[in-house]
């Protein structure tokens, strides 16, 4: 199985900040010190049946200052193919913010950029001067990754009103909106609305983010709902490493995706040719 990672994060303690990652700051999980370390491409380590080709890095807090800091030093670093996303704020002034995007498109690597929503998703999405930084985005040809609780209607109204308003705004919307494992109604609800917009695609990935023992059985169901409302080419699999270590090892995430009931071919679009398409390797 060939294999593209749609999402994931690579870490150096001693060239980045990572507040995030230091004890004393949130997110106060009890377990994260288990991955409060360096992590490098040489840590993706699969089965010999699965072969990784590339990935796509997200933003990991390494410099939110000047986040262009960490593209560069991942361009410098990294031997496999790969894409960036980085971080922006989008409640800067729109020339503040033009400046920002601009250093970051110096670089060959971005693909795209990330503010994190989640529970200022709401009020962040009705915002005039976030919705003109997301036009600019979406005219300068990046992609938004968007990340927030899938289940929050009011955040999906706003959501939707703003795909609706930019069309040309291409978005990822990240971990698939954090769907329960169990009492999932609302989610789905959101999610069958979101499925409709042309220009959001989806990822799945993260269940570690909603329980460290999210069960295979429920990951499978979640990601066939995914396929019957987006459609097998705009659903992409992703780990997001190395946080999915507090639930199981990197092999094993792609182990649990293999045995999904999709044909090979179906397969080959989530695990590959969907990210390298969407993502422009």
């Amino acid at each position: 199985m060939r294999i593209i990672d749609a999402h994931l994060h690579l870490i150096d303690l001693q060239r980045g900040k990572y507040g995030w990652l230091r004890a004393g700051n949130p997110p106060n999980w009890d377990d994260k010190v288990t991955i409060c370390r360096d992590w490098a491409e040489t840590d993706l380590v699969l089965n010999d049946d699965h072969k990784i080709e590339g990935f796509l890095h997200v933003e990991a807090g390494f410099d939110n200052e000047e986040p262009w800091r960490e593209i560069a030093w991942l361009e410098d670093t990294v031997r496999m193919p790969f894409r960036s996303i980085g971080c922006v704020d989008l409640t800067l002034d729109s020339d503040a913010f033009t400046q920002h995007l601009a250093k970051l498109r110096r670089h060959k690597s971005a693909a795209g950029v990330r503010h994190i929503l989640d529970e200022d998703a709401a009020q962040l999405l009705r915002d005039p001067q976030v919705i003109g930084n997301l036009r600019v985005i979406a005219d300068s040809g990046l992609i938004f990754e968007a990340q927030f609780d899938g289940a929050d209607g009011n955040a999906m109204d706003a959501f939707l009103s703003l795909c609706n308003e930019t069309p040309k705004l291409r978005i990822a919307f990240n971990h698939a909106g954090f769907p329960p494992e169990n009492d999932h109604e609302q989610w789905a609800k959101n999610l069958q609305g979101l499925a409709i917009q042309p220009n959001v695609y989806i990822k799945a990935s993260g269940w570690e983010m909603t329980n460290r023992t999210y069960g295979v059985e429920a990951v499978a169901n979640r990601i066939t709902e995914l396929m019957n409302w987006f459609g097998e080419d705009k659903v992409m699999l992703a780990s997001n490493f190395p946080l999915s270590e507090l639930r199981m090892a990197y092999k094993e995430v792609w182990q649990e995706y293999a045995s999904l009931p999709f044909t090979k071919e179906v397969m080959a679009k989530l695990c590959f040719s969907n990210a390298q398409q969407f993502y422009r390797f």
